[in-house]
């Protein structure tokens, strides 16, 4: 593009500018708090068929009158509004892919101080969460969009037609690659045309990523664009799995958070895994090897405890089995709590228990 043409696209948007703060100014005062240019024009990335990117902050919904979508010399444009209470608030957190829209924003208009110190206060939040080692939290971000991505994944299988199957594969890859800005602890600072060489540049991302990525995009048929969105996923959950290991802060048992579980373990799975299995009853045994593999699980994740993997004994023609191995797991959940000096709340009479009961204060 040269010079005459890209100063005809500078003035044309800087009256566009003018034009909605106008409005903003004269039928909107109380409403808009913020009007700031983000994206190409505020990069100086664009080009001839470039929109504008306006993020305009509105304090009522009143404001939302304001916005209008319109095409003008063949661009199209949209002018809307962004919320504080959602869009604004899901940036401060980093759980958007438009966190540059509240910190990298170039502020072209405000109603008001007060309106300029409360968008100050949410970028600082994404500013102070960027500051932060890697470690829980972004992990944690990271988890959100790998398991919308696995969701998407199942919907590349549940199709035969080539479109909804490209479709689905490419919320694979969207997904995915917020999951890495996650694990690197950033956000994608220009537009989707540079999401590609953003990515490339992070520290912490899949061997050969790069060519996986890629060979989602150039696949052919359905068989390839299952196969490759499979290999790109597996590659993340990979990292993701090292990564949480490696940065993330593993819970370890103590006498405190275990308080209970033992007791609740086997007042909701134990008996019933007994009484199904005496039933011979496979369909019931089934559900309940599934809620004590799920309460397992959940004590590993929130306090650390012993890794248990039940559902591996899971047989309908041998229940007994399972049965067997549940009860020894239970026996060495029980030790979890001889570790820490943490006895189980038994009792073998009423009255021992009302008497215990009655002195516990509030």
């Amino acid at each position: 593009m040269d010079d005459v043409n890209r100063q005809k696209i500078i003035n044309k948007n800087e009256n566009l500018i003018r034009m909605v703060i106008e409005r903003a100014k004269r039928d909107f005062p109380d409403d808009i708090a913020i009007i700031g240019l983000t994206g190409s024009f505020s990069t100086g990335d664009f080009h001839e068929k470039s929109d504008l990117d306006l993020i305009i902050i509105n304090n009522t919904d009143r404001g939302w009158g304001i916005s209008s979508c319109f095409i003008l010399e063949d661009v199209g444009y949209d002018i809307y509004c962004t919320p504080w209470s959602t869009r604004i608030e899901d940036q401060a957190k980093l759980e958007s892919e438009m966190v540059s829209c509240l910190i990298d924003l170039q502020i072209l208009y405000c109603a008001s101080p007060e309106d300029l110190e409360r968008f100050n206060e949410y970028k600082q939040r994404a500013l102070d969460a960027l500051a932060k080692p890697i470690g829980s939290e972004c992990i944690s971000r990271a988890n959100k969009c790998i398991a919308t991505a696995k969701q998407e994944y199942t919907n590349t299988l549940l199709s035969d037609d080539l479109g909804t199957i490209r479709y689905a594969s490419s919320e694979v890859v969207y997904n995915l690659l917020n999951a890495l800005t996650h694990l690197n602890n950033t956000y994608f600072k220009r537009g989707v045309k540079r999401y590609f060489e953003e990515i490339c540049t992070y520290t912490y991302k899949p061997d050969c990523f790069e060519s996986i990525y890629m060979a989602v995009i150039e696949a052919k048929t359905i068989e390839e664009i299952r196969n490759t969105s499979y290999a790109l996923l597996k590659s993340m959950v990979d990292l993701y799995d090292k990564m949480d290991k490696q940065f993330a802060e593993q819970p370890v048992p103590t006498y405190d958070n275990l308080r209970g579980t033992y007791e609740e373990l086997w007042c909701n799975v134990r008996n019933k895994v007994i009484i199904s299995v005496e039933l011979n009853d496979k369909s019931y045994v089934y559900h309940v090897a599934m809620s004590a593999q799920n309460y397992f699980d959940e004590m590993t994740r929130m306090i650390g405890t012993k890794k248990v993997d039940l559902m591996q004994y899971f047989d309908a023609d041998h229940l007994h089995l399972f049965k067997e191995k549940f009860l020894l797991a239970m026996d060495e959940y029980l030790e979890e709590y001889n570790r820490v000096g943490r006895e189980v709340e038994r009792y073998g009479t009423f009255e021992q228990l009302y008497e215990q009961y009655m002195m516990l204060s509030s």
